[in-house]
């Protein structure tokens, strides 16, 4: 999953990480500021609520693969290949999961859960309809430690069926529609200060990023993510996450005079661009 601190959400990342935990957490995104200026009184100062009915994204469907007791995720970052015999099984390369277990639930349903460090980060519920043609995503983003999960479901399309014989999971699947997610993925605050931006998200991270673009830490992001944040005008900020040096997220923000936010979301690991809006409480 493409777990980053997020402006108001982590609808973006909630998406990579329901579908794979793979690149990022809407658990959250980060977000970018630059620029000098007191800002007593900056339009993004306050506490924003994402509106998940406003969210879009534009990405490859996600290309899932169950037969022969094993599952694959070949559009996961990086690819995951692991048994489904529903133990835990030792992962690499992945910023939230050193462990990954996929169960068989039925014919129509499984759950993969990650874990790192001996903590459960991700439990993912995949749900097929009867008629196959729609799979409900249900997850638990529990990654940032001693807060309470972020949680939601959301649904996706079929786009191409799996092989004769495979579990009704496999497949192509475009991401449809947000059916619920919980108040720690869309609430987050920032205030803006001697040439600094303050975010706290209340999925529990957090950062105090100096507006110059220079490297911060994400608190409470255990995939040690950073951001950069540059301001681009009076109202505009824009964040660029890095991890291990390597740009994974740029973020734009561009806020309203009418209370809202709105924020463009460029992921450069899966190539998908988001957008949504944010409306200060």
């Amino acid at each position: 999953m493409n777990k980053t601190v997020t402006a108001a959400l982590a609808v973006a990342s909630m998406l990579a990480l329901a579908a794979c935990k793979q690149t990022a957490a809407p658990g959250n995104e980060g977000a970018n500021a630059a620029g000098s200026a007191t800002a007593a009184g900056a339009p993004i100062n306050g506490t924003w609520k994402t509106d998940i009915s406003t969210f879009k994204t534009d990405r490859k469907p996600d290309q899932l693969m169950l037969q022969g007791g094993q599952f694959s995720c070949t559009t996961c970052i990086p690819p995951l290949t692991v048994a489904a015999d529903g133990k835990l099984h030792p992962v690499t390369g992945r910023p939230y999961a050193d462990h990954i277990s996929l169960t068989v639930n039925d014919d129509r349903t499984v759950t993969r859960v990650g874990q790192k460090g001996g903590h459960t980060t991700s439990t993912v519920k995949y749900s097929v309809s009867p008629d196959g043609k729609t799979l409900t995503i249900s997850f638990t983003d529990s990654s940032t430690p001693n807060t309470k999960p972020v949680t939601g479901s959301y649904t996706e399309t079929r786009v191409a069926p799996g092989p004769a014989g495979a579990h009704a999971i496999s497949g192509s699947w475009k991401p449809a529609a947000y059916n619920s997610m919980s108040d720690e993925a869309l609430t987050a605050t920032f205030r803006e200060d001697n040439g600094m931006l303050h975010l706290s998200t209340a999925s529990g991270q957090s950062y105090h990023a100096k507006l110059d673009g220079s490297e911060t830490p994400i608190r409470g992001d255990i995939g040690g993510t950073t951001a950069s944040v540059r301001k681009l005008g009076d109202n505009v900020y824009e964040e660029t996450d890095r991890r291990g040096g390597k740009v994974i997220d740029v973020m734009t923000m561009t806020v309203s005079a009418d209370g809202k936010m709105t924020v463009k979301d460029e992921n450069k690991q899966n190539g998908a661009v988001s957008s949504y809006v944010a409306i200060k409480q």
